[in-house]
């Protein structure tokens, strides 16, 4: 009978399956006591899971415990209840900066009129004066526009964060 087989190839024997020991017992949570490494407050963990997934935030709490998942669902429903520009502002604050800050504030600087580069120069955290190497920091000019120094430090904060 082999030999009518054309084309196929013999298949292996087949293992013998091992058995699977059962899965350890559910541990109570609630009843062990650790202590993390790192404490992250509350408010974070409900920032996250508010720009994790909106519509979900509340279920990705669920896994703090009893005790800290009500004080996070406090705050997100703090946040739930800001305006959308200062939710973004908070997120903005607490993670950091963009990744690609460097290369909008050289574009901010390549658009903007001279006297508004100074100020935003000016303006600039010294690490990131590091990226315009030709420029020095001036003295404020007594005859600019008073609103010059809180745009620039708006379109500062919109190209880093």
């Amino acid at each position: 009978m082999e030999a009518t087989r054309v084309g196929r190839v013999r298949r292996p024997a087949r293992k013998e399956e091992v058995p699977v020991a059962p899965p350890p017992p559910p541990v109570d949570l609630e009843a062990t006591v650790h202590r993390p490494l790192l404490v992250v407050p509350l408010e974070r963990y409900a920032l996250v899971a508010w720009v994790l997934g909106r519509e979900r935030a509340g279920e990705l709490l669920e896994g703090l415990g009893t005790g800290a998942m009500r004080r996070a669902k406090v705050h997100l429903r703090t946040l739930a209840a800001m305006p959308s520009a200062r939710r973004q502002a908070k997120v903005a604050l607490e993670f950091g900066e963009r990744a690609d800050a460097a290369a909008r504030l050289r574009a901010l600087m390549e658009e903007a009129p001279e006297p508004l580069r100074k100020e935003v120069f000016r303006r600039l955290p010294p690490y990131h004066r590091t990226l315009f190497p030709g420029r020095v920091v001036e003295p404020v000019d007594p005859l600019a526009p008073p609103l010059l120094t809180s745009l620039a430090e708006r379109l500062i904060r919109e190209a880093t964060r």
